[in-house]
């Protein structure tokens, strides 16, 4: 797929506004583009973007209270959403499109309606592809327990409302269980011995 103007641009703000993470953001795009290969601009923008209030330090950045925490997933869409509509709208987007790539921004936690599901499936997808190692980290490091980790594996998993995505989705989480069940293990064996 060829991307616009907007879509290169926001690549590059992504690359260097975010670049411990943009794997994640830049992956999100690629299994949109996958499940949804002629979704609208404001889809794969929103898509390309939905995690970028974490790149922006600041006196109003969501602190979760714990790993599976809802209250922080809504404040933290929100921030990225208010962000992100800023960096469209200095693009020379029109109001519509920034309103647009505002709301599914907003949404990507719990999707809503079939353009926000396709971000939300992207976020997913990405997630369980090119986040395992850090959370499998969070467990080394003692951050959060297995069994935490575990329930953000399957709760990235069941929030897809795309048939199709979740299909593309089980390998993935049962390769996170399973690498999360080997690390469970050899903590196991380190404490008892």
């Amino acid at each position: 797929m060829t991307d616009s103007p907007l879509i290169k641009a926001g690549r590059r703000w992504v690359i260097d506004r975010y670049p411990y993470n943009s794997h994640h953001l830049l992956k999100s795009l690629e299994w949109l583009d996958r499940i949804a290969p002629s979704c609208p601009e404001t889809v794969r923008l929103a898509a390309l973007t939905h995690d970028m209030e974490r790149a922006f330090p600041g006196p109003d950045p969501p602190i979760p209270t714990r790993l599976n925490d809802q209250a922080y997933d809504k404040a933290h869409a929100e921030r990225s959403a208010r962000i992100v509509a800023a960096w469209v709208r200095e693009q020379g987007a029109d109001a519509a499109f920034v309103h647009d790539v505002e709301e599914l921004v907003r949404a990507h936690e719990v999707g809503g309606w079939p353009e926000a599901n396709l971000v939300q499936a992207a976020d997913s997808l990405s997630f369980l592809e090119t986040n395992i190692d850090l959370f499998l980290g969070f467990v080394r490091s003692g951050k959060y327990p297995a069994r935490d980790v575990g329930i953000k594996f399957d709760r990235s998993y069941e929030r897809i409302q795309i048939s199709h995505a979740r299909e593309f989705a089980v390998p993935l989480l049962k390769n996170a269980r399973a690498r999360l069940a080997e690390l469970d293990l050899d903590n196991a064996h380190t404490v008892n011995r």
